[in-house]
């Protein structure tokens, strides 16, 4: 049952483009593997890498002379490597990093079909290429996931505890959350950010289209408040679904969280101090707004601090005045204890004398 819903899920889910957008060729000279119509470039290679459920998936890893960070990319539904491609090199030299992006399986020139499971293998064979063939560090990694692609970068993210950085390009809470907004996690959805997103130990900037048609920004919202570690969102006024490259502000803010993540790590403790009174843009109309905390409500009056001594010595004075006032009740309370203490001892003396009067006269009457 629980593979035939899969299945379902899956032809739902998934729509690669038929035909691939490129075709792969083997370089005669140098025996390189190429993207065809693309030209050759010195600082692009072209892999086909292995995955834990037997498919092969095809990779291109973008290099920049400067980088410190690597970007493993993980591109949305409905394209490929070869509508990727000027993208990857355009991303890598404006922002200074390495990038890898690869095809799902049954993707592209991917072998295999596509599913949720064989797009967590493909993930993990890229990162461990990272690693193994480029010598790349956990710590150096920023996973960036773009809508359906968010499923893989976020169960990737769970188990990389040193992870650099998450970036998520109009994600989705689920799948079954894009079409219907159940309330609950059932077993048979699929990419369960919503459940996921909370065990992620690194900062997080989460992209969204506010006009996004595909994936309400709602979702993005949503998501952003379950962040561990969160920063700044980038909410694209007028934003859908494909177009947020086209924004002045994707690159912008992109560079900014990268210049950010890569600062030490007392620089970012500072960074995250100073995100929990982070103010969120004001509500709007078009967007769905979830609960946050106001960074608008101000502390309560603080007394001036032109007059320090003078409130220091009436502090001082109410202190004293208080142990005074707290010393006389308790005197007063004792006193009270030992006068009631008296009028009950003369109230039985009183009492024993009379019994004994009355004994005598009674023996003198019997006399």
């Amino acid at each position: 049952m629980g593979g035939v819903t899969s299945s379902m899920a899956s032809k739902l889910a998934f729509f690669p483009p038929n035909p691939a957008s490129y075709k792969v060729v083997k370089d005669e000279v140098t025996g390189l593997l190429l993207l065809s119509p693309f030209p050759h470039r010195e600082n692009v290679e072209i892999l086909k890498l292995p995955t834990r459920r037997g498919t092969q998936i095809l990779t291109m890893y973008v290099r920049h002379p400067m980088a410190s960070s690597t970007l493993l990319y993980s591109h949305g539904n409905a394209t490929d490597l070869g509508q990727m491609y000027d993208l990857f090199v355009n991303l890598t030299i404006h922002l200074r990093v390495n990038l890898i992006g690869y095809d799902y399986s049954g993707y592209g020139q991917s072998s295999g079909k596509p599913s949720e499971q064989n797009t967590y293998a493909d993930i993990e064979a890229v990162y461990k290429c990272l690693e193994e063939t480029y010598g790349t560090k956990q710590e150096d990694i920023i996973l960036y996931g773009q809508s359906v692609g968010s499923g893989p970068t976020l169960d990737l993210a769970t188990k990389l505890p040193q992870l650099r950085a998450v970036v998520l390009h109009s994600p989705i809470l689920s799948g079954l959350r894009v079409m219907y907004p159940v309330k609950r996690s059932y077993w048979f959805d699929i990419y369960k950010n919503i459940d996921k997103i909370p065990l992620v130990n690194c900062p997080v900037l989460i992209i969204h289209g506010t006009s996004d048609e595909v994936v309400d920004c709602s979702h993005g919202k949503q998501l952003w408040e379950l962040c561990k570690e969160k920063y700044e969102p980038l909410w694209l006024q007028g934003g859908n679904h494909c177009d947020l490259e086209q924004f002045p502000e994707y690159i912008r803010h992109l560079k900014k969280f990268i210049s950010t993540v890569e600062k030490s790590p007392s620089q970012r403790y500072s960074f995250r101090r100073s995100m929990e009174q982070f103010e969120q843009p004001r509500k709007s109309t078009d967007v769905f707004d979830v609960s946050r905390k106001s960074t608008d409500r101000r502390e309560k009056p603080r007394l001036s601090t032109d007059r320090p001594e003078k409130l220091k010595n009436l502090s001082n004075n109410a202190e004293k005045l208080e142990r005074l006032r707290v010393t006389f009740d308790h005197i007063e309370r004792s006193r009270r204890s030992v006068d009631c203490l008296e009028k009950s001892r003369k109230s039985i003396d009183h009492q024993l004398e009379k019994a004994r009067k009355s004994v005598d006269r009674l023996e003198r009457i019997r006399t």
